[in-house]
């Protein structure tokens, strides 16, 4: 299954899960109906910032969005990432390409690769959700700089910036190299949090 069926598919899926009409999506995320339509459908190549509003309505991490569907749902799934089969997704606006690196075995961790193109940038308006979401970028070659909320920061290589995703993010390239950096996310709903307090 290529990226963008996939894509397709889990948003299909989320959206389903919740109960919801394609209106009712549109109206949670501020992304228009007739783009959700193109999208679940396999027709439009959304771009990062459409898919994180997708994500923030549905509740879910935008690496999420790119996980396979098991195609045996009664087999446990693999535990194990082979670099062959990890998906790759480029935004289409930005050009910055994501690897998801997380085998498809369920985890409260997910992880992903982002190589970054020089002098881009990409604002997400990433707001609170149900489950709690916490996030490290860890800057494996180049420099990044980081908005979140009010604050900014400078990363450059081996630098790590820790994050909620409860607020607006931009990722920024200032130079004229590539950056490659590693996400790592943690995921857990309110419910689990309630129980452990």
């Amino acid at each position: 299954m290529d990226i963008s069926s996939t894509i397709a598919r889990r948003i299909r899926e989320l959206r389903d899960a919740q109960g919801w009409s394609l209106d009712a999506l549109a109206e949670r995320s501020a992304v228009s109906r007739s783009n959700i339509s193109l999208i679940e459908r396999g027709q439009s190549s959304p771009t990062a910032v459409v898919l994180d509003k997708l994500a923030t309505a549905l509740d879910v991490s935008l690496a999420s969005l790119f996980e396979q569907p098991s195609t045996m749902p009664f087999v446990e799934p693999s535990p194990v990432s082979r670099a062959a089969e990890q998906s790759l997704w480029s935004d289409p606006e930005s050009g910055y390409i994501r690897r998801n690196l997380s085998p498809a075995a369920r985890s409260p961790i997910q992880l992903v690769e982002v190589n970054f193109p020089a002098g881009q940038r990409v604002a997400y308006d990433t707001g609170m959700r149900d489950s709690e979401i916490h996030q490290q970028v860890w800057v494996i070659e180049g420099v990044m700089e980081m908005t979140v909320g009010e604050k900014q920061w400078r990363l450059e290589t081996g630098d790590c910036l820790a994050m909620r995703l409860d607020c607006p993010i931009v990722y920024r390239n200032p130079t004229r190299k590539p950056a490659r950096y590693l996400v790592a996310l943690n995921i857990s709903s309110t419910n689990d949090l309630r129980s452990n307090r």
